[in-house]
């Protein structure tokens, strides 16, 4: 096949909850603009674009995680759950030949794989066929590392790079905590 390898880009749970909203975060604010052209030029260039949503029920509260995070967020249908403005404004001129929203209900999507792999086969393509994955987004130590972790068990020979510019943590110490575990664990970090 003569078709070039695929670039992925994850892009982790950037809505409004976690820039402004409910659970606001000043690093996030500060480079969601970034973030938003980085996407719009990785989708130009090529890149297959998956877009992550954290989704949760107007129950949150009394879920495990609602009764460990207790800041209802990202509740699904309002305003926080919707991705950033920053970032819909930017994909709107875009047409990659792949562009997923999926919703997942708790840090990491466990049906992620399975939606690349899907695409995949709908395009006729294979693992093999995929250069590397790109990962950035919202909250670095949270759902960022969870989901590389996911992909990085369901693809082991792939090369993940996590966009660490693209991304922010509760804290800018747990931002940079969750870099130095992805990075033990064979991610490569772009500063």
């Amino acid at each position: 096949m003569s078709e070039s390898k695929i670039i992925i880009d994850i892009v982790v749970d950037v809505q409004k909850d976690f820039i402004t909203g409910a659970l606001a975060n000043e690093q996030a604010q500060a480079n969601v603009a970034h973030l938003a052209q980085t996407a719009q030029s990785h989708a130009r260039a090529g890149h297959w674009m998956f877009f992550t949503r954290d989704t949760h029920p107007d129950n949150y509260l009394q879920t495990r995680e609602g009764r460990h995070l207790p800041v209802a967020h990202c509740i699904q249908g309002e305003d926080g759950w919707n991705l950033a403005a920053e970032l819909e404004t930017a994909m709107s001129d875009t047409e990659p030949a792949v562009c997923r929203i999926i919703d997942k209900p708790t840090f990491g999507s466990y049906m992620l794989p399975g939606d690349i792999l899907d695409e995949l086969m709908a395009h006729n393509r294979s693992v093999e066929d995929i250069e590397k994955f790109v990962i950035y987004g919202y909250c670095t130590d949270i759902c960022v590392i969870s989901n590389a972790m996911v992909l990085r068990a369901a693809f082991p020979e792939t090369e993940i790079e996590i966009q660490a510019d693209c991304c922010a943590g509760v804290t800018p110490q747990s931002h940079q905590t969750a870099l130095d575990a992805m990075q033990a664990c064979q991610f490569t970090i772009l500063k």
